[in-house]
């Protein structure tokens, strides 16, 4: 289907989720949270997701959307309304978006394998990589269909997730020289099935989802292989929030069911978080995916702001939508808003 017939899909998926009855009460404990059943953001007529994939959020509390609809980035505030968005900026297909301590962007484009790194209103300052030349499929070399950026807060050097055709994560300068490698295809400590997202906590340490493996790898800033984070559905989505006194890491992950299993529960799609040392702290989502308020779709990408909420960007077209008789647009945008402890 193409983009100028969505906006009347994507307005069917607001008119169902303002049918729901209201706000759903997810998670647990210290993690609880609220979250209504319409698309996040107030997009001005015409505009629409199709599928938001990514989001972060730079030092002032602006949030950037990374989107595969009418406009591929879009900044909004706290209230999700529209502060403004890159106009001449063209990506073949958004996957990932991170904003470094700097509040530079750096965006990873799936249809072309580049890195591009912009200022906050998307002036180009570095491409890596060839437009449209990907390397070989698993020849370990940068890149074959990347995924994500994650940068080291304490030096500016960065990693590239070289996840969809690649089983490798290579790292930068701050000036984008190629440093180092590691990674390779498998299921053994080290090895990937999809490195579909990646961040550092603020002593360095590296943390990859490994989608298809359905875990979180531990590597030093060395890339040597520290620990792993079992017994999780498939991790798509991962962020670390720094923000407090303690760091906590906040995991997005897909449904894990197979075949006619689709009312699975506890097998995703949710939000997980975990302390640094693999302690689960909550979890939002026990159903699996679904329409109704409080459910998900694929978590795809994933951020925090400072009190807290919870901003999740879910691939609902590729994975659900696109995929319906007949094809329909889906919630594709949430916000989780903190509750106060129950403690």
């Amino acid at each position: 289907m193409a983009d100028k017939d969505f906006s009347e899909y994507a307005l069917n998926v607001d008119r169902q989720a303002m049918a729901d009855t209201g706000p759903a009460i997810l998670g647990e404990g210290d993690y609880r949270y609220e979250v209504s059943g319409a698309n996040w953001g107030n997009l001005p007529e015409g505009w629409y997701y199709k599928e938001a994939t990514s989001v972060a959020i730079n030092s002032s509390g602006q949030v950037y959307v990374f989107n595969r609809g009418s406009h591929q980035m879009l900044i909004l505030d706290r209230d999700g309304n529209v502060d403004s968005w890159w106009s001449d900026a063209s990506f073949g297909v958004p996957h990932g978006v991170t904003i470094g301590p700097d509040d530079s962007i750096f965006c990873v484009d799936v249809g072309d394998s580049t890195v591009r790194k912009f200022t906050g209103d998307g002036k180009l300052l570095m491409t890596l990589g060839t437009p449209h030349q990907p390397a070989g499929k698993m020849s370990g070399q940068p890149f074959c269909v990347p995924t994500h950026v994650a940068i080291d807060t304490r030096t500016a050097e960065f990693y590239v997730a070289d996840g969809y055709s690649n089983a490798r994560v290579h790292k930068y300068d701050p000036n984008g020289n190629y440093l180092f490698s590691w990674g390779e295809s498998g299921t053994g400590d080290g090895q990937f099935n999809i490195v579909h997202n990646i961040d550092t906590d603020s002593n360095g340490w590296v943390y990859i989802a490994d989608r298809e493996n359905q875990r979180v790898q531990i590597f030093s800033p060395e890339g040597k292989y520290e620990a792993q984070w079992n017994n999780l559905s498939r991790v798509a989505a991962l962020h670390i929030d720094s923000s407090g006194d303690e760091e906590v890491v906040y995991l997005g992950e897909y449904f894990c069911g197979i075949g006619s299993n689709d009312t699975g529960t506890d097998l995703g799609p949710r939000v997980t978080i975990m302390s640094l040392d693999g302690k689960v702290l909550g979890r939002a989502g026990r159903q699996s995916y679904g329409d109704e308020t409080g459910r998900f779709y694929s978590p795809h990408g994933l951020a925090v702001d400072a009190n807290g909420d919870v901003y999740v960007a879910e691939v609902s077209w590729s994975d659900y939508g696109s995929q319906m008789d007949p094809p329909r647009g889906l919630r594709s945008m949430q916000k989780l808003v903190k509750l106060p402890s129950a403690v």
